[in-house]
């Protein structure tokens, strides 16, 4: 969720309504990372209310009644409006290489490391994300809406799920990325306690000396993102 704190009230009310008028379905095509972000973006008055392709023309609309902006026709350089589609891995010929679990913003997409992988359709957005990513060609969308396209293909409960997991997805990669911090800070901590054993070499003094210097600026830095200075 963007940081609005420093916003006016009327420009926070306007980003949550415009927000919860998108589909969640985090597929970037807007041209920003996130629902949350072209929504922010539209608040600021920095982007047109046409660039959602999955809201769909009835998505549209449902943006300029919020924001009291002129309807517009779907801006095609983002998309066309079509049927919700979701993912399916062919796992025949999934090398379970994982960079479809990576890309996909909403986690539904379960599998580790050299196993096949499948997708969790009910919290699949269809956003197209793990297409591109797919080195063996193995992910095809299914279209599972028939005719119905835009919101009329998706639903505020589908939405409110996906902005869930998305919401859940951020936060573990946040955690993740702590975590992951600490244990190089440890590994770094551990070696700058004991140099001379970790140095190879007839000189030691002088590359001791060195590695010290590299190591605790490395510190000196990680400790500087965990306090935020």
């Amino acid at each position: 969720m963007p940081d609005l704190s420093s916003q006016a009230p009327e420009t926070q009310a306007l980003f949550l309504a415009l927000n919860n008028a998108l589909p969640q379905t985090q597929c970037t095509r807007c041209g920003y990372p996130d629902c949350a972000s072209y929504a922010q973006a539209m608040a600021e008055g920095q982007a047109p209310i046409n660039q959602c392709p999955p809201g769909g023309q009835a998505g549209i609309e449902r943006l300029a009644a919020i924001s009291g902006q002129p309807v517009l026709p779907l801006n095609s350089e983002h998309g066309i409006e079509g049927p919700r589609h979701v993912a399916i891995i062919d796992e025949a010929w999934c090398i379970g290489c994982t960079l479809c679990i990576k890309a996909c913003p909403t986690d539904a997409i379960l599998g580790a490391n050299k196993l096949m992988h499948t997708v969790i359709e009910p919290w699949c957005t269809g956003c197209e994300l793990c297409i591109p990513v797919c080195p063996v060609d193995c992910i095809a969308l299914e279209n599972v809406t028939g005719t119905n396209t835009g919101w009329a293909a998706w639903s505020a409960e589908q939405a409110d799920t996906a902005r869930g997991r998305y919401t859940s997805r951020q936060q573990r990669l946040v955690r993740e990325e702590a975590e992951h911090q600490k244990q190089l800070q440890a590994k770094a901590e551990h070696k700058l306690a004991d140099l001379a054993a970790h140095t190879k070499g007839t000189d030691q003094a002088p590359e001791v000396d060195r590695k010290r210097a590299i190591i605790e600026a490395a510190l000196a830095k990680a400790k500087a993102r965990q306090t935020g200075v």
